[in-house]
């Protein structure tokens, strides 16, 4: 099995992360999937965004759930990214359109764990099933009350686990919640007992933040299913040098 790489907010490490420059750059590096997050606006839309407030990118600031999503279009991220004074907030929606044509999975964080946006997961189902692209994406959260409710809404979804530290025998727990696969952070690919755990419960790795090129390999090496990175274009030559390689050895 040769590991896919997904993006993490996009290609985070030569664009403004979250953005369509950042997917839209993904795309051209051959990535497989990529991964945003999701914040609820004023007027019930979804902006993606990693975090609650503006202020860490954008020039201004407040709270996400605080401006409608025309006034969050409104500010640029200059400051940090001079070269890509033009790129705004987009809107979930925007980015589905965007990433459909590709055929890249899209993984879905829903920034639940500080604010609760009432109705967050019954709209992100909403604007993916308007987007016909329900087969190609997993909603993920560390607010793992949001998984539940996502599978409440539609049995057929896929959701992933995120977990950084503090879980014992988290396979188990994420059978018990009816989560499709396991985000864990890297630290917990260190250890191999949490690889042999998930694959016996038949539960899928998207690990991240894999921005190490020996990290990246080891994980190739263990070909576990996803790598999640700010440097596609990095992974990529990695997980195909190794599938070439194993591709190679099988046919001798």
């Amino acid at each position: 099995m040769r590991t896919k790489v997904w993006a993490h907010r996009g290609a985070s490490a030569y664009a403004p992360e979250n953005t369509l420059e950042a997917f839209e750059l993904a795309i051209r590096q051959k990535a497989d999937g990529i991964e945003l997050d999701i914040q609820m606006t004023k007027d019930g839309k979804l902006a993606v965004i990693h975090d609650e407030t503006i202020d860490r990118l954008w020039d201004g600031s407040g709270y996400v759930k605080d401006f409608t999503m025309e006034e969050l279009k409104a500010f640029r991220c200059g400051r940090l990214w001079p070269e890509f004074n033009s790129s705004a907030i987009p809107e979930l929606r925007e980015v589905l359109a965007l990433v459909k044509p590709s055929g890249l999975t899209v993984n879905i964080e829903l920034k639940t764990g500080v604010f609760r946006y009432k109705g967050i997961e019954k709209e992100a189902l909403k604007q993916v099933k308007k987007a016909g692209m329900e087969e190609r994406v997993i909603y993920s959260s560390f607010h793992h009350p949001s998984i539940i409710k996502v599978k409440k809404l539609d049995h057929k979804a896929l959701t992933g686990l995120l977990f950084s530290d503090g879980f014992i025998n988290v396979p188990a727990y994420a059978k018990l919640i009816g989560a499709d696969a396991l985000h864990p952070s890297l630290n917990h690919l260190r250890s191999k007992k949490l690889v042999r755990k998930a694959k016996k419960k038949k539960l899928p790795l998207h690990v991240w933040t894999v921005n190490d090129k020996d990290m990246m390999e080891y994980l190739a090496d263990q070909e576990i299913e996803v790598i999640i990175t700010d440097y596609p274009d990095i992974a990529k030559e990695i997980v195909d040098k190794k599938g070439k390689l194993h591709d190679t050895i099988s046919s001798i």
